[in-house]
């Protein structure tokens, strides 16, 4: 399975109406944040789970080149392969899910989200009936891969100081858990005057607005004001800038250098 090769070009998906939602596995809502897709080589998903308590889910796994959660809102109770006991995911936390790792969804509170990103965006998952989890294994994945594991727990992490004067970031550690695959990290604002910079010349940059309003500058981007639940791909190539219109402005990004093996 391929990955289509192809510059990123600008997309914007408003939470406002022009992404339906859809029902998909288990009942889970989906909402599609690239509809493009880029040409069929990312996927970015807002998926709602509107019922509180036990999700009908399955063991089942992805062939992806990477894949990854963020947790936006409620609680999510989740278990791997080789993980041990299940996790609950909060805000703020993420989890990189290595290529074909087997995993289920058990359970969460009303009206829990998550942000899912996924390369290519046609991917294909199967169920593991043979697979009982939780399990007692110490792997994570069932193919050679240089990715591993990783449940970043917001609650243990801290806002740093990021390379622009008045802007700080908060890492996941996702970079050094894919080899370099993808990036994920938050970014605010913690001065007035500071803006929120972007350029790249890789294959992805992904932007979700967590909290607060802004406005998206470059290009013929000008005049775009972002809000909750809006997301934005930046050009590659193209410098743009989002303009902060209220303090608490917050952002998740999303960077992938270069395509995955798939």
């Amino acid at each position: 399975m391929g990955t289509p090769q192809r510059r990123a070009r600008l997309s914007i998906s408003r939470a406002s109406g022009d992404a339906a939602w859809v029902e998909g596995r288990a009942g889970m809502l989906y909402r599609d944040l690239i509809p493009d897709r880029q040409g069929g080589r990312f996927i970015a998903s807002h998926i709602r789970l509107s019922e509180g308590g036990p999700v009908a889910d399955w063991v089942h796994y992805h062939e992806v080149g990477f894949q990854l959660i963020y947790c936006q809102r409620g609680w999510i109770r989740v278990v791997y392969e080789g993980q041990g006991a299940p996790l609950v995911m909060e805000p703020g936390d993420c989890v990189l899910q290595p290529p074909l790792i087997r995993h289920r969804v058990l359970e969460c509170a009303p009206e829990s989200s998550v942000i899912e990103v996924s390369c290519p965006a046609d991917y294909q998952t199967h169920a593991d009936e043979e697979v009982i989890l939780p399990d007692v294994g110490q792997g994570g994945s069932r193919r050679a891969t240089e990715q591993r594991f990783l449940w970043h727990q917001a609650a243990r992490g801290a806002w740093s100081p990021g390379c622009v004067e008045g802007v700080e970031v908060f890492e996941t550690g996702v970079c050094s858990a894919s080899s370099g695959v993808v990036d994920v990290r938050r970014l605010r604002r913690v001065r007035g005057d500071a803006t929120l910079d972007f350029e790249h010349h890789g294959e992805l940059l992904f932007l979700f607005v967590l909290m607060g309003d802004g406005e998206l500058r470059g290009g013929s981007s000008a005049g775009n004001r972002l809000s909750i639940g809006d997301a934005v791909v930046i050009p590659t190539g193209e410098p743009h800038a989002v303009s902060p219109l209220s303090s608490d402005l917050q952002l998740l990004e999303v960077n992938v250098p270069k395509l995955p093996t798939v």
